[in-house]
């Protein structure tokens, strides 16, 4: 960069910018360029082996595919069976989520002896990192010491212990309750703020209409917590959809392939296949399908506030 251009960039910004700001703007220059670095070169430069086909084990051949490796992704069927399951985890966990912390939410609202033990337990998972929270689950769940056997064994609702996480047809309602678990005490705290803050005048002018229960709280509370559950649906189906510990830790996949999410299907391409080229294709499908439920998801409920 030359005299000149470095002057004229220099009078530039003190035309636009204050003496506080240009002090402020050199203060926060060294922390952009680290995350320039480490998060925005990364995002880069995966889109950017997106479009080659690299394989590992032959790293000398890495031809330009231009968008072969998405075209390739779109006629895999099991990569439209790992979108199904993404789907239906999704959907039990945010569902399960929504309704369990509303109803924490509504509990913690009132004033009852013991509220703030209630509030404080509550925390307790979210508390735990996922590793432990998987391996906990991964215990609970044991073919042959957990305690979900054992309970149900002694309360006689089985006759023998059953291997939870080897059917097919258990294994991912087992796993989407074990992050439901995890992630109610975030959802409750967000609804509870919400719910806190409806007016009380609302409510009075309720009763003074004749309104019971059940309709004032489907016709006030419900509607002024709108904004509420916008950040809880949005941020859970976010987590939901590119959630990866408790597959790994828990089933590894299995039994067979009843546990392949897209999130799983990445790391076995990328890591275990050695695919990078299709495994960051595959990766930036993900983030667009997210990023468009989010943008939906704002839409519709956002425009009602």
């Amino acid at each position: 960069m030359t005299t000149n251009s470095a002057d004229t960039i220099a009078m530039g910004l003190r035309r636009h910018f204050n003496y506080e700001e240009r002090v402020a703007l050199l203060f926060i220059a060294p922390v952009m360029a680290v995350l320039g670095l480490v998060a925005v070169f990364p995002i880069v430069n995966s889109f950017y082996l997106s479009f080659f086909r690299i394989k590992l084990t032959r790293p000398n051949r890495t031809p330009f595919v231009w968008f072969d490796n998405y075209i390739e992704l779109f006629s895999d069927q099991l990569f439209w069976t790992a979108v199904l399951r993404t789907v239906s985890f999704t959907l039990m966990s945010v569902t399960a989520i929504t309704v369990v912390a509303l109803l924490v939410a509504l509990l913690l609202n009132q004033d009852f002896r013991g509220r703030r033990i209630v509030s404080t337990v509550l925390l307790i998972p979210w508390a735990i990192p996922y590793v432990a929270d998987a391996l906990m689950w991964k215990w609970i769940y044991d073919s042959g010491y957990g305690a979900l056997n054992g309970l149900l064994y002694q309360l006689d609702f089985i006759d023998k212990y059953m291997i939870w996480l080897g059917d097919q047809d258990k294994t991912l309602p087992l796993i989407a309750n074990a992050f439901v678990w995890k992630e109610i005490p975030l959802a409750t705290i967000l609804l509870l703020v919400s719910l806190k803050s409806i007016p009380q005048d609302l409510y009075q002018a309720a009763r003074v209409d004749g309104a019971p229960l059940m309709q004032r709280f489907f016709h006030v509370t419900l509607p002024s917590m709108r904004g509420g559950f916008m950040l809880v649906i949005i941020y859970e189906t976010m987590i939901a959809i590119r959630h990866f510990d408790l597959f790994f830790i828990l089933t590894e996949g299995g039994p067979g392939t009843a546990s392949h999410v897209l999130s799983w299907e990445i790391y076995v391409e990328t890591f275990r296949n050695l695919s990078f080229g299709s495994g960051a294709a595959m990766s930036y499908l993900l983030a667009l399908v997210t990023f468009a439920l989010a943008f939906f998801i704002i839409r519709t409920l956002g425009r009602r506030l």
